[in-house]
């Protein structure tokens, strides 16, 4: 397996981007920059104090959001790649397995746009969903899937890096997601805002790509998690095109909104930070993770060849 590593800032960014292009044989890129972006390598959590409690969708974000885009945000000469924010992603290999056979294409891609402190705990998800131990990045056997996420590190007021998820335009994430028939992508909300029961664990499912909307919906249910369908939830339905989960080969994506309260009891008491999430989850993680993964896990094959 092909790996490349750069610490060169947001340079790197764009020649991973190239690289993955033309290299055809790039398998995993992390980027990161100085020696807390060590830690930031594709699992290893990267550095945070405690985040903030308040999240923000994209409907609140965009009224007061300080970056219009990714690259706005990364020409910021006041923010350091590796120090205020970081950068993890994995584009697997596909090979052609010869005339007349039918070969297994990965073209998922799993995102989250606003992970680290910003939605607490959507980095360490998008790790087990796409295959990868959330702390040690081990694969544990089924299926693995590309992946892409943008993490906050600042020490408080990570929501000022959240960038809306229809302004995305980090090139590895579009590359990713428009290489991609299906994505899916986690993001954090409170029960207010997911209009949540209970004790407000709960997540909304949205996203344009109807059919695996409908398989994410009934994985979640049967595990027994409280499922609101976007539809019914217009801030967080996740149906705009430009929305980054749907900037893919079809058209759609899967847009899974958690909220506070969900993502608390997924990790054990007191180990909700970078540094601890990953290596302190719970079974409610597990359960969560498990019931996304069986609705990704279904094959997605090319055609045979007459």
């Amino acid at each position: 397996m092909t790996r490349v590593r750069a610490v060169v800032g947001r340079r790197a960014v764009l020649l991973a981007a190239a690289a993955t292009a033309v290299g055809g044989g790039v398998l995993a890129v992390d980027v990161a920059q100085g020696a807390d972006g060590a830690a930031a390598r594709a699992g290893g959590p990267p550095p945070e104090s405690e985040a903030e409690p308040d999240e923000l969708d994209d409907g609140d974000a965009a009224a007061m959001r300080e970056y219009t885009s990714n690259t706005a945000l990364y020409n910021d000469r006041n923010l350091r790649e590796g120090r205020d924010y970081a950068l993890r992603y994995r584009r697997h290999e596909a090979v052609g397995a010869g005339v007349g056979k039918r070969l297994l294409f990965p073209d998922t891609a799993v995102l989250a746009p606003h992970g680290g402190g910003i939605e607490r705990g959507t980095s360490e998800l998008c790790l087990a969903i796409a295959g990868y131990h959330p702390a040690t990045g081990a694969t544990g056997g089924g299926p693995v899937f590309d992946y892409w996420m943008f993490e906050g590190l600042l020490s408080d007021g990570n929501k000022r890096l959240h960038v809306t998820s229809t302004h995305c335009d980090d090139p590895v994430a579009q590359s990713l997601a428009g290489g991609s028939r299906h994505a899916l992508s986690l993001h954090g909300c409170t029960a207010e805002q997911a209009r949540a029961k209970g004790d407000g664990q709960a997540v909304v499912v949205g996203g344009r790509d109807g059919a695996l909307k409908a398989k994410v919906m009934k994985a979640l249910k049967d595990a027994k998690f409280q499922v609101i369908d976007g539809e019914v939830v217009s801030r967080l339905a996740g149906q705009l095109p430009a929305n980054i989960v749907n900037r893919t080969l079809t058209g759609g994506g899967v847009q899974l909104e958690t909220t506070t309260q969900l993502r608390d009891a997924m990790f054990k008491p007191k180990c909700n930070t970078a540094a601890l999430r990953g290596r302190n989850t719970t079974a409610v993680f597990d359960r969560f993770v498990a019931a996304v993964r069986t609705a990704l896990a279904a094959p997605h094959t090319l055609p045979a060849a007459p």
